[in-house]
């Protein structure tokens, strides 16, 4: 009794002591950073620093390597708008996404080079394979950035019709426009991040001097987003033509729903034609094999042996 007795009080003795030691030096100073509106984060920085400084490092190489790489003035443009699209502003995202290519290249050769041999033993597949790997590494972070540009504008089609109703909103309760994108810009960072940087990026330009119009062909361009492109269109005519913005954004928002339900009424009505495939394929030859598979085993039991001694008689 007296050993589980010292065992019990010890443990709680050691328990108690690291409670106090995490409230004492991590617990209470996060809530008096984050009074004061500091970092509430403090534990181990040393380590963060050093992740941190590691992650330059590679970034860096990979921004060398880019710069490596002659481009044309019409593929850096053209590379360029794609980052932009998928949410990468920096001057040095080109050449990191051009590293990250050259260095995906040596990585899928180096590979296809070790592995060759136990894949294949054909000496024509054998150059055929490094070939496809480097085609594939050098490929495939172009089908990455694609797939980051439509999900980013997938999200900022979804966030529209919210961000159109808080306008509404905003301006029916007295405030300008400008002043409306960035009260918007504001309520909906934590719920539509990424349209709520790009309104907040408008309010920027157009503080800094540009004009509206511009700064909305800017978000236009930026995002590539049809309906967001169509939104522009018709924030830029009211201003333009001086009508109320609040019945514009209204009707625009009204169609846009009108437009979701329909597509997702479009949608519902290819399922059909797309389940065809699946079931004639997938389905169907199991659905046989467990009607139909019985009969056919008793099919090759009994019938067989009685037709194979008729032909013998």
């Amino acid at each position: 009794m007296a050993p589980l007795f010292i065992s019990v009080f010890v443990f709680a003795g050691l328990l108690a002591f690291i409670l106090y030691l995490g409230y004492r030096f991590y617990a209470r100073p996060g809530r008096v950073y984050e009074q004061l509106g500091g970092p509430a984060s403090i534990g181990m920085p040393h380590v963060d620093r050093t992740q941190q400084g590691e992650l330059n490092v590679a970034v860096t190489m990979l921004e060398q390597i880019g710069h490596v790489i002659p481009l044309s003035e019409e593929d850096q443009s053209e590379v360029r708008r794609d980052l932009i699209a998928a949410g990468y502003r920096s001057d040095d995202a080109l050449w990191i996404y051009y590293g990250v290519r050259a260095v995906s290249v040596i990585v899928f050769l180096a590979l296809a080079l070790a592995f060759r041999s136990s894949i294949t033993s054909n000496p024509v597949l054998g150059i055929v394979f490094p070939i496809a790997a480097a085609c594939a590494g050098w490929f495939g972070p172009s089908f990455v950035l694609d797939y980051l540009v439509s999900a980013r504008q997938q999200r900022i089609r979804e966030g529209l019709p919210d961000t159109l109703d808080l306008i509404v909103v905003c301006v029916e309760a007295g405030l300008a426009l400008d002043q409306a994108m960035l009260h918007v810009s504001r309520e909906l960072m934590d719920v539509h991040p990424d349209i709520s940087r790009e309104v907040e990026l408008v309010n920027l330009e157009i503080r800094g001097g540009k004009r509206r119009a511009e700064a909305l062909r800017g978000l236009a361009d930026r995002t590539g987003e049809t309906e967001l492109s169509k939104l522009v269109a018709v924030m830029i005519q009211t201003d333009r033509f001086g009508t109320s913005i609040a019945d514009s954004l209204r009707t625009h928002s009204d169609f846009m729903r009108v437009r979701r339900r329909q597509e997702a009424e479009e949608r519902a009505a290819k399922v059909g034609v797309k389940l065809v495939f699946p079931i004639f394929f997938l389905i169907l030859p199991a659905m046989l094999i467990v009607v139909a598979g019985p009969g056919l085993l008793q099919v090759f039991k009994y019938l067989f042996p009685l037709m194979k001694n008729f032909h013998h008689a």
